[in-house]
């Protein structure tokens, strides 16, 4: 049997968490708490989209890791409109973001194991790096 690549135990991975239809909720409260700053920035946000923007997201982020274009193309423009410049989104704010989606997935993915959360840390982590440098 051949070996799963880093994008396909993420997706994998997001399969199990959204089997779970608190997956994505739990998440959101577990970062709003996090901070009064990170509290104020979703003041005006509609969850309901966001929620479904979150899975779009997540699942951009494994496309975009391993160089699927329309994913880079999608990634270009979440990074211009997390810029200082519109959302401003600071770069400390994304480590605090993925460590509530760690321990998110952590929570309701049955099969979290090392292996599962390398895989999620190496895969946002792209992004996130992508993100920062466009700030």
């Amino acid at each position: 049997m051949e070996a799963l690549t880093p994008k396909d135990q993420f997706l994998q991975s997001l399969d199990r968490c959204m089997e779970h239809e608190r997956f994505i909720p739990a998440f959101y409260d577990r970062f709003l708490s996090t901070s009064e700053e990170i509290r104020h920035k979703f003041r005006h946000t509609d969850f309901e989209q966001q929620n479904k923007m979150l899975l779009r997201s997540l699942r951009l982020a494994a496309g975009a890791t391993s160089g699927d274009s329309e994913a880079l193309k999608e990634l270009r423009e979440r990074a211009r409109t997390h810029d200082q410049y519109h959302l401003n989104i600071e770069p400390q704010l994304y480590n605090i973001w993925l460590e509530a989606v760690i321990e998110t997935v952590k929570e309701f993915d049955e099969e979290w194991d090392e292996t599962v959360e390398k895989t999620w840390r190496t895969i946002l982590g792209y992004v996130i790096s992508y993100m920062v440098k466009r700030y």
